[in-house]
């Protein structure tokens, strides 16, 4: 995985747009009994075109925002539509795409202040669920691959602060890392990789990505200096667009396309 700041074009034209020739996958909402929240919760999936038992497929836990739950992607991003026209263009390898809600407690809707310090730790507490109660659920309810190389994660904004959080510290669970836009929630770039030649020798891919007008971009800006000061293998995407929709959309075509392949980035 080579480290650099990487030039790529915005998605092109129709990239989003409903292909009515090509084949579709399914995106529905599944519930889970969560021990850690103490409560059933929701979960959006996509399984891709074609899905079947008789293959197993990678997994991308994909987060939200703060001010989004697990339909925000599907609500605001189309994901299943970008996704569809990738795999119609075969440049997609094959998995299925996870939307859980990344704020662990008993009302998990994005109402009232969301700022108020039990939402907050909700985000953080998210980490337990993920590992304890969401991966088990996926991989014994889905034809899914369950290993570590199998297995990536990312977000926008606060979502894209948690994947950094919890990725990087449980490398033993993911090998492909994606903060969009990622949001102050980011622990310092010294907490996040305190051993860089370990998180080096056990990443597939490190991606930050921000759009150059974000209000937030000098959270990813500090993570981009700290991990090229230590020589971590990372790309660096700095695209145009601000802290909003048309660049998490974009950075999901790019990202979903370098993920679990064979070669590294």
């Amino acid at each position: 995985m080579a480290k650099y700041h990487l030039i790529l074009n915005n998605a092109p034209a129709g990239y989003d747009q409903y292909g009515e020739t090509i084949a579709h996958g399914k995106i529905d909402t599944v519930e889970y009994f969560s021990r850690t929240v103490g409560t059933s919760r929701k979960m959006m999936i996509y399984t891709p075109p074609g899905y079947t038992e008789n293959q197993r497929y990678n997994v991308l836990y994909l987060l939200h925002g703060i001010g989004g739950d697990e339909t925000e992607w599907y609500h605001h991003g189309n994901p299943q539509v970008i996704l569809d026209n990738l795999y119609a263009a075969r440049k997609l390898a094959p998995m299925i795409v996870v939307m859980p809600n990344g704020r662990a407690m008993p009302n998990d809707r994005a109402e009232g202040n969301l700022f108020d310090t039990d939402k907050l730790k909700a985000f953080e507490d998210f980490e337990y669920d993920l590992l304890h109660e969401i991966i088990p659920f996926i991989e014994s309810n889905y034809s899914v691959l369950a290993e570590r190389e199998n297995r990536a994660l990312a977000g926008l904004s606060m979502g894209g602060g948690q994947s950094l959080n919890i990725g990087l510290r449980n490398l033993d669970h993911f090998a492909w890392i994606g903060g969009f836009s990622s949001a102050p929630n980011t622990k310092a770039p010294e907490r996040l990789v305190p051993n860089p030649e370990e998180t080096t020798s056990k990443l597939k891919l490190l991606w930050l990505s921000c759009g150059v007008l974000d209000n937030l971009k000098h959270v990813s800006d500090l993570t981009h200096a700290y991990l090229s000061q230590y020589n971590v293998p990372h790309i660096w995407y700095e695209e145009s667009g601000g802290h909003d929709w048309p660049v998490w959309k974009n950075d999901l075509f790019h990202f979903s396309q370098l993920i679990f392949q064979k070669f590294q980035v």
